[in-house]
């Protein structure tokens, strides 16, 4: 008994390490013009339809059960052939979009502590530390991930500690709920976790109860260090600064992770590395299980539609691509966040398991208009973040005004 609630409490664990990645480190930057409390509602919202979400996920024995079974294969069953390649798109998006991101926003952190090496170097030998780590698959995983979630929580309580001091009332009352929905997608980003669903209830033994307690518990976790998050970041770093440009804006326009204005602020020594740690820690741990999910996507792609097996071809299909990506395009951190969260994960882990809900549930029942409200609502975001990628909305702060309208 006691060996299955430890593996139920590293399973919360490898949720929440999946979580709080890069999501975590864009949210009050995406975010800041909406301002705090609207920030705090969306959120809520979020984290209440991904948990849903995640548990319809977990329900579908014919995706959780088999080694070798993903998302393309599940829904090549559930919706024919589109479904399997509306899918496949999709989890490209998301999982070489989230890589790229991680890539991006651990050598800007980086960069911004130290001159002496290269932001390409930085960024090539962060790879191969982590895609090494990755390689190793669930059970170094399971093991790695309570240590730096261990240390993501030391460091981010001491983040917290050093930043209260410097939260105005002031900076909390400024709001503007038009600016939400250009948030939408990083709060995807910041509750997603989804790809690991089949390994973790392969790994928990396919006990619903155990499932149930590792998804809920961790994305609570997950949800309330979001929220602290969000309340230091916005409450102490201004919405716009003309004069030095410490502010939330030019994060924005310079597709900077929160910990940068942060640091900048406070230029402290024990900010910085507790900054450095908690990112690093962060975003490692949320690249090593979408790396494992992303090989396990790329496995069942190249295995049922190429015949192609071969473990070092499966490795380089899952990761050179995003580190090409991230090389020829180094400062696109929050630009990958918006695409992965506003089109790849809205469709996969929000338009999708609505469909699943109104298909399979009884007429007129609950769960059956919950699955419209998912795809109501997913859908929705997916179509402001493609009015915006293709210039048919502008919801998004426009930092030049910000910089000059803003005191």
């Amino acid at each position: 008994m006691q060996e299955k609630q430890a593996s139920t409490l590293s399973m919360m664990f490898v949720v929440v390490g999946n979580m709080l990645g890069a999501g975590i480190l864009a949210l009050p930057v995406n975010l800041c013009a909406a301002g705090f409390y609207p920030s705090i509602a969306a959120t809520l919202l979020m984290w209440v339809l991904m948990t849903y979400t995640a548990l319809i996920y977990s329900e579908q024995k014919s995706l959780t059960t088999s080694e070798n079974a993903d998302l393309p294969t599940f829904f090549h069953d559930e919706l024919g052939n589109a479904g399997k390649w509306v899918t496949i798109v999709a989890n490209l998006i998301i999982l070489y979009g989230v890589l790229v991101a991680y890539l991006c926003g651990i050598s800007a952190i980086i960069m911004s502590l130290q001159t002496t090496l290269s932001k390409p170097v930085v960024m090539f030998l962060y790879f191969l530390m982590v895609t090494g780590m990755t390689s190793f698959g669930m059970k170094l995983m399971e093991k790695c991930t309570l240590y730096m979630v261990i240390a993501m929580w030391i460091t981010f309580g001491a983040l917290v500690f050093m930043v209260v001091p410097d939260v105005s009332a002031v900076n909390l009352e400024k709001f503007d709920w038009t600016y939400i929905p250009a948030g939408l997608p990083v709060l995807l980003m910041a509750f997603h976790f989804h790809n690991i669903i089949p390994s973790i209830c392969r790994s928990l033994g396919h006990d619903r109860t155990k499932i149930r307690t590792a998804i809920i518990g961790g994305t609570t976790i997950g949800l309330v260090m979001n929220l602290a998050w969000l309340l230091v970041v916005l409450g102490a770093v201004p919405l716009s600064n003309p004069e030095t440009h410490i502010d939330l804006i030019t994060a924005f326009g310079k597709n900077d992770p929160a910990t940068i204005p942060l640091e900048q602020l406070l230029q402290t020594p024990a900010f910085t590395y507790a900054a450095l740690i908690f990112a690093v820690a962060a975003i490692s741990t949320s690249f090593m299980a979408n790396g494992t999910a992303l090989m396990s996507f790329m496995r069942d792609l190249a295995s049922s539609n190429f015949g192609i097996e071969n473990r070092i071809v499966i490795w380089s299909l899952s990761f050179i691509p995003p580190l090409l990506v991230g090389l020829v395009y180094p400062d696109i951190f929050l630009i990958a966040i918006n695409l992965v969260g506003g089109v790849g994960e809205c469709i996969i882990f929000g338009i999708l398991p609505g469909l699943i809900v109104w298909k399979y549930s009884p007429e007129g029942s609950i769960r059956k208009y919950s699955g419209m409200v998912l795809i109501v609502c997913f859908a929705a975001v997916l179509l402001i973040e493609l009015g915006q990628e293709f210039g048919l909305l502008h919801i998004s702060p426009d930092v030049e005004y910000w910089t000059h309208q803003t005191r």
